[in-house]
């Protein structure tokens, strides 16, 4: 018997992860998707509809409303309405019309600035967020407390999942809204064209983030759909690597994989951020699964799938 899958979001890097996956993944899937012109998210008798014809067994709900620093912090309003309406309209008709199982994707971004390292899932709203993208973050908590609320109330088996910075195949490289890996690759990578002696980064090089290759996260996602339930799970469960890496480190990595020759210089006037962003996993861990894709290799498949686009990445 086959299950029907849904997945939300699936041109996304996220999403598209998610899909690879389980079109080679062991089990009999159905899988269903729709663009965003076949079917708007924001627009709650739409997704009724959708839901009501397609009867989904599992629904991924990798659908978002995503950008960089300067996108959060300058368009707050877009990033937590549409969000909420967003997961809201899936959430909601996914009971309604008996979805067995649900995976709701989160950010790392809804724990606390200040929060102590490594992050465990126990810290989420202990204290203030980073203020930059705290719409986004707002957005994802309701998600969170949305499929508990379900999941109390009603008995459901609604999965959150807190990824920690992911980069991969279907990156967002735009110039002003793309994360840090696509950012700096672009950067390197136009430098190297243009035959620059010097890319400047931001900042004294000394945070420490953490990085996980997109299609490991999918890998996770379609661990816990097949194997755990909500209750072995809890609130949420965060997704890394549990290891992480200087911002400078990582730049001469993204430099040595574009193959970029030139001189690293690093801007300390810039602000550096959080001088820390590390995940607790072993919460996942002990549930089975670790991540298994390097930042060496993960850097090198994100590059070539850059270049293998870069007519419509540039």
């Amino acid at each position: 018997m086959s299950i029907k899958v849904y997945i939300a979001g699936h041109h996304g890097m996220v999403g598209s992860a998610i899909l690879r996956a389980l079109q080679s993944a062991a089990g009999n899937y159905k899988i269903i998707t729709k663009t965003r012109a076949e079917l708007d998210l924001c627009d709650a008798m739409a997704v009724a509809n959708f839901f009501a014809k397609e009867q989904p067994d599992w629904v991924f709900l990798a659908a978002a409303k995503v950008g960089g620093i300067y996108a959060n912090n300058t368009y707050p309003v877009e990033f937590l309405l549409e969000n909420t309406k967003i997961q809201n309209n899936i959430i909601e008709n996914s009971y309604k019309q008996n979805v067995k199982k649900l995976l709701f994707l989160g950010s790392s971004c809804i724990y606390p600035k200040f929060a102590p390292q490594p992050m465990s899932e126990d810290c989420l709203l202990t204290s203030e967020l980073e203020p930059t993208n705290e719409a986004y973050a707002l957005a994802k908590i309701t998600g969170i407390k949305l499929c508990n609320a379900y999941n109390k109330e009603y008995g459901t088996d609604y999965i959150s999942v807190m990824p920690t910075n992911l980069y991969g195949i279907n990156d967002n490289y735009d110039k002003e809204n793309a994360h840090v890996i696509p950012m700096l690759m672009r950067r390197f990578h136009e430098a190297k064209k243009a035959n620059l002696s010097e890319v400047v980064v931001w900042g004294t090089g000394k945070p420490k983030r953490e990085f996980l290759y997109s299609d490991d996260l999918a890998s996770a996602c379609i661990y816990l759909m097949q194997n755990k339930s909500a209750k072995d799970i809890g609130t949420h469960i965060n997704i890394g690597t549990g290891t992480d890496v200087t911002i400078l480190e990582l730049a001469t990595a993204i430099a040595n994989t574009v193959d970029y020759k030139g001189r690293l210089t690093l801007d300390t006037n810039k602000p550096d951020g959080t001088p820390r962003k590390l995940l607790d996993v072993s919460r996942l861990n002990n549930l089975g699964w670790k991540a298994k894709i390097t930042l060496e290799e993960g850097l090198k498949l994100a590059y070539q799938d850059f270049l293998n686009n870069a007519d419509v990445r540039l």
